[in-house]
């Protein structure tokens, strides 16, 4: 009869012992002990480590000085950041906010399937501006947007970055993020959009980027809108920067446009422009795999400020250099009451879930 399977259950910060063996001596009157970790040369061990959970390798690294020296170093981080085969390392953890302003919260791990207090190093309150990359995660200050953090939440380590140009005082700033894993390097950009005085119409809007290659600013291009203005979304795909514009008046049909500016060009904005697939109450956008996704509540048509529904779309076709070869296609569009009233909630505290973050990536700093 075949036995059944038993189980043992450790509190989640249990850390088993080394097991000691002992092999008898000449005159069989001493023992020699050795813990079973002194058998694998530091390559092996590393390797061996790299497939742990996140959360885990830190844990690990308090064993004993010999493994947190493994895991601690440039090479080991490396060499996890790169390893493609451990692919539960690259899942997705998720942030929320509590409802204080107290700059702490919850990240839920996937893998192992728990929450965990988090605090969050360099902003101040969580009303931040928030823009994830990779494991990178960008802070901007809410009040004068000038303070601009680049941090590694499950390292602890965080670089502040110069101030951008531009104008200090905006009406609507965005913040974006990108992480090059190859390289091992990243940038940030901020939209800036600033009413023209005394013309409700038209705004100023600009486009600054930060390379940690060259650890600049550049302000890549300005731009005066007519009907539109600047919000505070914006996503990086492919070196192409996606932002959400906003209708001020005129003879636009919807509230909300796209514009898809490639980042090596400085072509005007309007001729990167993209319609959105329908009349939008609210827009959110995210970098899913490298493909633009958009989440937004679908309006009336009589009525457009008025929520129906729930959309989201994914955008396809090529990279930047606007509407031609792009096409929506749409995800998920239900108008049913339980789902709006569940929307419309989520929406009303969509500054709780602010961004999402791989934990593939442990950048130095």
């Amino acid at each position: 009869m075949e036995a059944e399977t038993s189980w043992t259950h450790y509190p989640y910060n249990y850390v088993p012992e080394a097991e000691t063996y002992s092999e008898p001596s000449d005159d069989e009157t001493k023992d020699q002990t050795f813990s079973m970790d002194t058998l694998l040369p530091d390559d092996l061990l590393e390797r061996i480590l790299s497939f742990l959970p996140i959360a885990s390798i830190f844990r690990a690294g308090t064993v004993c000085k010999r493994w947190n020296e493994i895991v601690s170093s440039r090479r080991f981080l490396w060499n996890f950041s790169s390893n493609n085969n451990n692919s539960a390392s690259q899942r997705p953890w998720y942030f929320m906010f509590t409802s204080t302003d107290d700059p702490s919260g919850y990240a839920y791990d996937p893998v192992i399937k728990k929450w965990y207090t988090f605090d969050l190093p360099c902003i101040e309150t969580s009303n931040w501006f928030v823009a994830s990359s990779c494991g990178l995660v960008c802070f901007m200050d809410n009040d004068c947007r000038n303070k601009i953090y680049v941090s590694n939440p499950i390292t602890k380590q965080w670089r502040r970055l110069i101030e951008p140009p531009g104008h200090r005082s905006t009406d609507y700033t965005a913040l974006s993020t990108s992480m090059n894993r190859a390289k091992q390097s990243y940038s940030v950009s901020v939209v800036k959009s600033k009413q023209v005085q005394g013309n409700f119409f038209q705004w100023e809007l600009s486009i600054h980027l930060y390379s940690s290659e060259t650890m600049t600013w550049t302000t890549s291009l300005t731009d005066v809108l007519t009907g539109w203005r600047g919000g505070d979304e914006s996503v990086i795909i492919d070196n192409v920067l996606y932002f959400l514009i906003y209708s001020t008046g005129g003879n636009s049909d919807h509230r909300h446009g796209l514009i898809a500016s490639n980042l090596s060009s400085t072509s005007s904005l309007m001729s990167s422009f993209i319609p959105m697939p329908c009349s939008l109450t609210c827009g959110r956008l995210m970098n899913l795999k490298e493909r633009l996704v958009v989440v937004g509540g679908i309006g009336k048509h009589d009525r457009p400020d008025i929520i129906k529904g729930i959309g989201i779309w994914c955008l396809k076709g090529g990279g930047g250099g606007g509407e031609s070869g792009k096409r929506w296609r749409g995800c998920l569009r239900d108008t049913s009451k339980g789902l709006v009233s569940w929307t419309m909630c989520l929406l009303a505290v969509a500054a709780m879930m602010l961004f999402t973050f791989r934990a593939m990536v442990l950048l130095r700093f």
